[in-house]
């Protein structure tokens, strides 16, 4: 019987969350909403100005060295022509998915899904650097920490602002109320209102990630993936 090491690995990320859980990887999901808290965010394009306020913010709050960054405002090609020029900015950070493939390859169960939060992060004393969470990430979201060796990436300031009650870094840092924080699973929270109010999108969800990670589009009647 023949086995390749992609194979092996996603077996072996598979055991490894069945020794930390109980449960089999393929059931995770299943099982996130346990307090009935599922956080996501909203990035609403159509307000963002690109200040970068975000970026800084989140850098400051989580200790994230120069060279890699947990999150990037992405501006987009300069619409219309010069004096009356516009732009339009895209959040590039972790999409938090239901079903994280970064999850499901990781060989030491490092890569996890919080249950009391849904929020993905990585246990770095676990990790060993092997950056298969990386290679299979669809969003291109994940690097090695340059100090700690370990995959690193937004996690919601889960061990920052959120640990201490607050919004997340970037959440509190946006001049423009761009950004919504909250819980997906309350239909009365102001991320779900919003999300049920507005046009909306996520990227990628062709391919059964689940990610929580939800944009406003930048004009009326766009649709994207």
């Amino acid at each position: 019987m023949s086995c390749s090491r992609r194979n092996f690995v996603s077996g072996m990320g598979a055991g490894a969350l069945i020794l930390m859980t109980g449960k089999p990887a393929q059931s995770l999901a299943q099982t996130l909403t346990i307090n009935e808290v599922r956080y996501g965010m909203l990035h609403d394009e159509k307000l963002c100005i690109g200040c970068t306020a975000c970026m800084d913010a989140c850098r400051e709050v989580n200790n994230v060295p120069e060279g890699v960054s947990r999150l990037e405002i992405i501006r987009g090609e300069p619409q219309g022509e010069f004096p009356d020029v516009t732009y339009e900015f895209y959040r590039h950070s972790c999409q938090h998915c239901s079903n994280a493939p970064c999850v499901h390859v990781c060989p030491t169960g490092a890569s996890f899904i919080d249950e009391a939060t849904g929020i993905v992060d990585v246990h770095p004393d676990l990790c060993v650097g092997c950056q298969y969470c990386i290679a299979v990430c669809p969003y291109r979201v994940r690097f090695i920490h340059p100090k700690t060796k370990a995959a690193d990436k937004c996690n919601f300031c889960r061990d920052t602002n959120l640990a201490k009650g607050r919004l997340p870094a970037c959440v509190e840092a946006c001049p423009t109320k761009a950004l919504t924080f909250g819980d997906l699973d309350d239909p009365n929270s102001e991320i779900s209102r919003q999300i049920r109010e507005k046009q909306v999108y996520q990227t990628k969800v062709e391919l059964g990630t689940k990610p929580n990670l939800y944009h406003v589009p930048a004009k009326a009647g766009e649709i994207r993936r």
